[in-house]
């Protein structure tokens, strides 16, 4: 009699935090309607998302409400029910006048908000709707990309003196708009700044110990390079662990778009130094300069972002030992997530618990994120549906 085999078993508790996972995005779909979720549980609940600077409660605002659309599209993909199909094109038709209307758009996170609202539904259904918006959204994201340093602009209004200048690694992941926009129109001028944003990113944002930075600046008027810097993690040096996530996917994501070995030797290196700074129970504390024995708060959202990374990455690599290596630790921390940090049924309106906004501000610590679930159901999704594209 054969053992079952390591894979079999993580199929099988993967199929059960699917079915788990489905019900749970159908009761929130039922609360929420059109309105959108707070970025973070608040004991384990969802609440509205709050009016803000002339924005109703349940508005959409921010850079996470398109995780919840493509929580919506994962769903319908996995289970092909009308009702997920249905508030997911709910939604795209709502950053379709968002983007119309011009409602906060100061941002790079636009690649985040119309990769998995509209992005999708042009890749899934035709929306032509959609397709536009996403058009529409790629070219506000050039408007942020500064000369001569050839970056694109996190946060705030460009004119903003405390944020000229300044990208962050999380950007990595807004980039397959601008891609996705070049394959649609054909213009280089996407693929262009692409090419140079992640060039400065591979250059500047990974330390020499492949530690990386969460923040970067560099002078608006000669391009130099200035310094780094965290928002969210715990201090200047240190490696903030969800940073160093988008890390392993935003590099693998961008050497898929452009072919550029140096991207993949990137993504290789913030996998390495993720992988080797993990505690024992492989979910991440928030920060990688805490390991076993430390008493601090973990980021399970962390663990799920690189999950999807390390399969994006063995999918890409040309070293097959690499590839095995990749996806053996992807299945391991996937293991480690669905065991101990899923909720039992309806205990939580969130997919995966013990998640980490931003410690610093005491914002979300302990909690479900909306970016956490997706990422989660997103890692589930590519070890039941192996041919699934992704909407990057």
């Amino acid at each position: 009699m054969t053992m079952p085999s390591a894979r079999s078993d993580l199929a099988v508790a993967a199929d059960r935090a699917i079915a788990a996972a489905l019900p749970t995005i159908r009761r929130n779909i039922a609360t929420f309607g059109s309105r959108y979720p707070d970025d973070t549980t608040a004991d384990g609940r969802y609440e509205v998302r709050p009016p803000a600077d002339g924005f109703a409660a349940g508005a959409n605002r921010g850079w996470t409400t398109s995780f919840w659309s493509g929580m919506q599209w994962l769903a319908w993909e996995l289970t092909s029910d009308p009702e997920f199909r249905d508030a997911a094109l709910g939604h795209a038709a709502d950053f379709a006048r968002r983007v119309r209307d011009e409602e906060d758009l100061e941002t790079h996170d636009l690649g985040f908000l119309y990769t998995l609202s509209c992005v999708s539904a042009w890749r899934l259904l035709g929306d032509e709707e959609a397709r536009e918006a996403a058009l529409a959204a790629a070219d506000h994201l050039m408007r942020r990309f500064l000369e001569p340093a050839g970056i694109i602009q996190a946060w705030g209004d460009l004119s903003d003196p405390a944020q000229r200048g300044r990208t962050i690694i999380d950007s990595l992941m807004n980039m397959p708009l601008l891609t996705w926009a070049a394959e649609q129109t054909g213009d280089e001028r996407y693929r262009d700044a692409v090419r140079r944003h992640t060039a400065q990113l591979r250059e500047h944002i990974i330390r020499p110990d492949d530690s990386t930075f969460h923040t970067f600046f560099w002078d608006v008027e000669t391009g130099a390079p200035l310094r780094g810097a965290t928002e969210q993690g715990a201090h200047d040096d240190s490696c903030w662990a969800r940073g160093q996530a988008w890390g392993v996917y935003g590099f693998a994501l961008n050497h898929r778009a452009t072919g550029d070995p140096a991207l993949l030797d990137a993504a290789r290196r913030c996998a390495d130094y993720l992988l080797a700074h993990l505690p024992s129970d492989l979910v991440p504390y928030w920060d990688l300069d805490y390991g076993d024995g430390d008493d601090a708060p973990r980021d399970s959202s962390a663990a799920a972002i690189a999950v999807c990374g390390l399969l994006e990455l063995a999918d890409l690599e040309t070293d097959p030992e690499r590839a095995l290596r990749a996806q053996a630790a992807a299945r391991d921390i996937l293991s480690a997530l669905i065991a101990d940090c899923t909720p039992e049924p309806g205990a939580s309106d969130a997919l995966l618990l013990h998640g980490t906004y931003d410690l610093p501000k005491l914002n979300g610590v302990d909690e479900g994120t909306l970016w956490g679930d997706y990422f989660f159901l997103e890692a589930l999704a590519r070890l039941a549906m192996p041919d699934w594209r992704p909407y990057w």
